[in-house]
């Protein structure tokens, strides 16, 4: 048995493309705004620029970035394809960029008082990957 087997018959595991060169500049300390306008379609740098603006109390801010990062990783989810629903695994690294950037958007919503939106972002993030959900509070 493999580690991720749906034995419910559920859709299977989505794994997106690995796209290593936005992570490699972040970890290099680039700066995020930087990363986005160089990979646009990059979930991760927009989640960093979501939580960076988070910290500093720039919540609006923060949850634009979050939304578009969130949108950005649907894009990529789909082309993917994944078909609305099913686990999108945080053990796969290619991953992380979506969840963090659906996990911004839940903070940020829930920040601004769109407490619909939190719910079902947070929702989201859960169905999606358990392990993303308690890693990322």
């Amino acid at each position: 048995m493999t580690i991720h087997e749906n034995l419910l018959g559920g859709p299977p595991p989505t794994h997106l493309p690995d796209d290593p060169e936005p992570r490699e500049q972040l970890a290099r300390g680039t700066a995020p705004a930087d990363v986005a306008a160089q990979h646009p379609t990059s979930s991760l740098a927009w989640a960093q620029l979501a939580d960076d603006a988070f910290e500093r109390g720039s919540v609006v801010e923060s949850y634009a970035y979050a939304r578009t990062g969130y949108h950005r990783g649907l894009d990529s989810l789909r082309r993917s394809g994944w078909k609305g629903h099913g686990p999108v695994p945080w053990e796969h690294e290619p991953n992380r960029g979506f969840l963090r950037a659906l996990h911004a958007l839940a903070r940020a919503a829930q920040a601004i008082g769109e407490q619909e939106e939190y719910e079902r972002c947070s929702q989201f993030l859960k169905d999606s990957s358990p392990t993303a959900a308690s890693t990322l509070g």
